[in-house]
């Protein structure tokens, strides 16, 4: 089987340019991942979504960051409006991982039914008392069993809806004080004390399909960032165990230094299975896909893997989990 190229890439409109069409063609990037400026209507998305498969002449995952609050690229008045995570998981008590489970099953399947079959989900990260805003409330939790209980049930919960999670952000941003779309964070914490927090998170979900590196530094390991640090990298791999299909974070966040091409070379060389580019910009993604080339080996497995547990569901009973969901949040269901 010929491998397709080592990318996931974003478009620019709710429409895709004939320009684009050809383009994709010719890059065969692994996937694609869509935005808010990509959203429109669920029967434009599904044509939208069509396309971008028929560009590439197969069944191409297509992502997108759908957690609720902040980032929610699918809004009212077609899609459902969610709270932020950390906020429902508070709310939720000890019920939490029921809960979000149940709200996963039901963004998956609006997802699936417009054509979506990845969502950049669970946020695997430990909140702290230093979380940038731009992170905090998308978490689950300050404490490692909640983050990981609730985390397992919304990997749990798209899976059995036939989307692929992917966990974020490798091996964890939650320490990060800084914004890492603006800048570059730095972590001091000492390797055991993040081997038994930040990382154990990831270690215990280490199963999952995917995941998605944080554009962080270490410097208990390395100064570079973890998208770019071999010895990131292998942490992810060996320390972790994570086995799964690894991409970057948007490759375009101001947190990486150098070019386009520079940032998915060393992400590359790193280790990475695939660059995320998410923009849509034709020049910037042209350097991506350049320095990128085609997936390794060990990436192909990987990504084999990953697509064989997207399964088609079975019959989806909306109203069954409304009303579970309903009851447990108004302290009608069980503890």
């Amino acid at each position: 089987m010929t491998a397709t190229g080592a990318t996931i890439l974003g478009c620019l409109e709710p429409a895709l340019s004939t320009d684009e069409r050809t383009f994709f063609r010719e890059a065969d990037p692994w996937g694609f991942i869509l935005f808010a400026r990509n959203v429109e209507t669920p029967d434009q998305l599904r044509r939208l979504n069509g396309d971008l498969r028929e560009a590439v002449g197969r069944e191409a995952p297509i992502f997108v960051d759908q957690e609720g609050g902040r980032v929610q690229r699918l809004r009212a008045p077609h899609w459902r409006e969610w709270a932020p995570p950390l906020d429902a998981v508070a709310a939720a008590g000890a019920k939490a991982p029921r809960v979000m489970n149940l709200r996963y099953q039901l963004i998956a399947a609006e997802l699936r039914a417009v054509g979506i079959d990845g969502n950049c989900a669970p946020t695997a990260d430990l909140a702290t008392e230093v979380t940038h805003p731009f992170l905090r409330n998308r978490c689950y939790g300050n404490t490692l069993q909640t983050v990981i209980d609730v985390a397992r049930e919304v990997a749990s919960g798209l899976l059995a809806g036939g989307v692929l999670p992917v966990m974020k952000h490798m091996p964890g941003h939650g320490r990060a004080s800084l914004d890492t779309h603006l800048e570059l964070p730095l972590v001091t914490a000492g390797a055991e004390e993040l081997a038994a927090t930040d990382f154990a998170v990831f270690h215990a979900l280490r199963d999952l399909p995917l995941g998605m590196t944080a554009h962080i530094v270490f410097p208990a390991f390395d100064d570079k960032p973890s998208t770019s640090s071999a010895t990131m990298v292998k942490v992810i791999r060996q320390n972790i165990g994570f086995d799964g299909l690894l991409m970057t974070d948007d490759l375009s966040m101001q947190a990486l230094s150098g070019t386009l091409g520079e940032r998915a070379e060393a992400a590359r060389a790193a280790g990475c299975d695939v660059m995320l580019h998410c923009n849509g910009k034709r020049e910037e993604m042209e350097e991506v896909v350049a320095a990128a080339g085609r997936l390794s080996d060990p990436a192909q497995r990987r990504a084999a893997a990953a697509l064989a547990r997207r399964i088609v569901p079975d019959h989806v009973d909306i109203a069954a989990l409304e009303a579970e969901l309903s009851a447990l949040m108004e302290g009608r269901g069980p503890a």
